[in-house]
């Protein structure tokens, strides 16, 4: 049984692979969605991501269908109480930004649609600067008092507002954000690393980073000449054209073959170790996709093979 892994300083427990629910309602229909819930469950996982904004830049889609697909799967298979749902507010096309009236209307919706009276872990998606961090913290907060919310997030932050909200709520006894989702991975280290990494560290946050395998790139199959057929082949090919995206994978193949493992699973076990990460998003369209992400669980890299792909990725 893989051992699951604290949530900065909440009691969550959550998988060191935190499955990413954004291609549910998109790319994957509903039968699809449920077969790689339903794996990723059997896997051990219990880690589940999501947005209410997921997947509104679908022509006919509003947004929620992540949720709603999530919702269905978690009632019929009846296990809402083995599940840690993450879900996000702020870019729903119909409950844009992050006042006050917004997130408590945001959140009422994420609930219906998840089929729940609680969200585990709730996120700002984006932060909203126009509205003051302390009006932020007092509605999440609310939500907390209420027990529609378990902890608290932040997405897409400047460290100085991150500090400013940590700040507030210490200051004034609320609500503490736990969780960090910054986007990380092996060809896009100054995203985090770094102030907002430091910021982090110091506060005790957890790193749940997303876009963890490049939109495809660090699973290997984007490659010279090769044609991928994928809604995000475009972005994650042109990781191709330069030189890092060429290292890294040089690298990936060299300890992916030495230990007989994906070169996904290789990537994303480089970024579980990395400071503050307790568990990286990656999404499956596919039940075939999903054994060299959850294989994470089980694979740690040796100090040298940590310090050449590191090396690469500089």
């Amino acid at each position: 049984m893989t051992s699951l892994r604290k949530l900065g300083p909440s009691d969550l427990q959550v998988f060191p692979l935190a499955l990413g629910g954004n291609v549910f309602g998109w790319t994957a229909d509903e039968g699809q969605s449920f077969a790689v819930l339903d794996a990723y469950a059997a896997a051990g996982g219990n880690f589940i991501d999501t947005a209410d904004a997921y997947s509104a830049w679908i022509p006919g889609n509003e947004g929620g269908e992540s949720e709603t697909v999530i919702g269905k799967w978690l009632a019929a298979r009846s296990n809402r109480s083995d599940i840690v749902v993450a879900t996000k507010v702020g870019a729903h096309p119909s409950y844009k930004g992050l006042s006050a009236a917004n997130i408590k209307a945001a959140a009422e919706e994420s609930l219906r649609r998840l089929g729940t009276d609680h969200i585990d872990l709730y996120y700002t998606h984006f932060d909203d600067e126009t509205v003051p961090v302390e009006e932020i913290i007092t509605a999440l907060d609310h939500l907390v008092q209420e027990g529609k919310v378990r902890e608290i997030g932040a997405s897409n932050i400047s460290p100085e507002r991150l500090q400013a909200s940590l700040d507030f709520s210490e200051r004034e006894g609320l609500a503490r954000y736990v969780a960090l989702q910054p986007h990380y991975n092996l060809v896009s280290r100054d995203t985090y690393e770094g102030e907002l990494q430091d910021t982090a560290a110091r506060a005790g946050l957890a790193a749940v980073p997303y876009f963890a395998l490049a939109s495809g790139f660090l699973t290997g199959k984007y490659r010279p000449g090769a044609s991928v057929e994928s809604a995000r082949a475009e972005k994650a090919g042109q990781y191709l054209e330069s030189d890092r995206g060429q290292k890294v994978l040089a690298a990936l193949d060299e300890v992916a073959q030495e230990r007989g493992a994906e070169i996904a699973t290789v990537a994303l076990a480089w970024l579980a170790s990395r400071p503050t990460v307790a568990a990286p998003i990656a999404s499956a369209r596919t039940v075939e996709q999903l054994p060299a992400l959850v294989a994470v669980a089980d694979l740690s890299l040796t100090e040298q093979e940590l310090a050449d792909l590191t090396e690469a990725s500089a």
